[in-house]
């Protein structure tokens, strides 16, 4: 019987909510959300987390560097499950300045394939922000397709100085019953 691995998580308190990230054995980022515990559970499709500061400590502080400004990049070894074509997506949101953005479609056509193919990595990414999927807009500027809400998408942005001039976001949508 195979064994798990083994996770190590640190929840940070941030201007945009409580951002919390799990690394792996040898340090690297596995998963990173917004919300706590739970939530990062529910991304890794485990609950087997522990805690040790010494093991987050040096994702913890590139996370709040990012957030008072004092980094621009993060430097982090990173270790998403994914498919191959997933991780082709991540990396191409990875080589995205902080600052700027690109629509799903450029993005496709950068990679070769489909804006609803990317849009799907996109939201599959398991290591939001680090790996900027945040900077991946519609092709009219809207905030669309953000896990963690597209007003949080548009805080990040503004956070980083993005430009967006596209429509606003749009109102979640009421359930009729």
């Amino acid at each position: 019987m195979t064994q798990s691995p083994r996770f190590y998580f640190t929840a940070i308190p941030t201007a945009l909510g409580r951002f919390s990230l799990a690394v792996d054995g040898d340090g690297a980022v596995a998963a990173a959300v917004f919300g706590g515990r739970a939530a990062l559970e529910r991304r890794l499709r485990t609950s087997s987390l522990s805690t040790d500061p010494r093991r987050t400590a040096a994702a913890r502080r590139q996370i709040l560097d990012w957030f008072r400004a004092r980094r621009r990049r993060f430097t982090l070894t990173l270790a998403p499950a994914g498919t191959a074509f997933q991780r082709r997506v991540w990396a191409a949101l990875g080589r995205i300045p902080r600052g700027e953005t690109r629509s799903y479609g450029a993005l496709a056509r950068s990679l070769g394939s489909s804006a609803r193919a990317v849009g799907r990595a996109n939201a599959t990414n398991p290591i939001c922000l680090i790996v900027p999927c945040h900077r991946v807009i519609g092709s009219d500027g809207s905030l669309t397709g953000y896990a963690f809400g597209e007003a949080r998408k548009g805080r990040l942005l503004a956070l980083e100085g993005a430009a967006v001039s596209g429509p606003p976001p749009r109102a979640p949508r009421s359930r009729t019953p």
